[in-house]
């Protein structure tokens, strides 16, 4: 059922990359928690976001890409669609790949609201992917973009490189931590410098919504 005079707006974005041979009914079952909350009955129905300029819910099939830029209103509940969601993406997707959940308090007014009120916004940073070295990856450049972006302020980009390979020393040493005697897939490795691939920027404050 819609939720009204929800508490919150929450935003869903990621572009997650699907193995070739997956199917929109598969798409459709590994969403079904982001759909029905949504008081949907299939995935064509609840694909379209509560703002009409951001995509919703798209597979472009060509690119095997699922791509995210879905408001839905709902409550602190939603937390417990995630997991159940991220399991079902680990199934089909071909790359790690991050999902950004983001909270927005609806009661919350920054200009004429109470000055000593706080806004409940919150955001998470999910990860989904075909095994944990994938999921990995996806968290050391993310991590690395952090980190580079923060001490480009102070340091140039080309001093950095100690720094980058500190991180790859962390997570290939969580990685051979998590294998044991299981092979679970190449290490994560760098990508050539400071500059690795990912998205960025976590900091504070209201972050702005994504438009694609």
């Amino acid at each position: 059922m819609p939720r009204y005079n929800a508490p919150f707006e929450i935003h869903v974005h990621g572009d997650v990359p699907l193995r070739a041979d997956v199917t929109f009914a598969q798409i459709q079952e590994a969403l079904k928690p982001l759909w029905k909350y949504a008081g949907a009955r299939s995935l064509a129905d609840g694909a379209t976001s509560a703002y009409e300029e951001e995509l919703g819910i798209r597979f472009e099939q060509k690119e095997h890409m699922l791509q995210m830029c879905w408001t839905v209103p709902g409550d602190e509940d939603f937390r417990q669609e995630l997991d159940e969601m991220c399991m079902a993406l680990n199934e089909l997707a071909e790359q790690g790949a991050a999902i950004e959940i983001t909270f927005y308090d609806t009661d919350f007014d920054e200009e004429e609201g109470d000055p000593e009120e706080e806004s409940r916004d919150d955001f998470l940073m999910l990860f989904v992917g075909p095994n944990p070295a994938a999921i990995m990856q996806v968290q050391r450049d993310l991590l690395v973009e952090d980190v580079v972006h923060l001490m480009e302020r102070h340091f140039d980009g080309a001093e950095l490189g100690g720094v980058v390979a500190e991180i790859d020393k962390l997570f290939g040493d969580r990685f051979d931590a998590l294998v044991n005697s299981l092979e679970l897939g190449k290490r994560p490795r760098g990508s050539g410098g400071p500059g690795g691939p990912g998205a960025g920027g976590h900091g504070g404050g209201r972050r702005p919504r994504h438009l694609h």
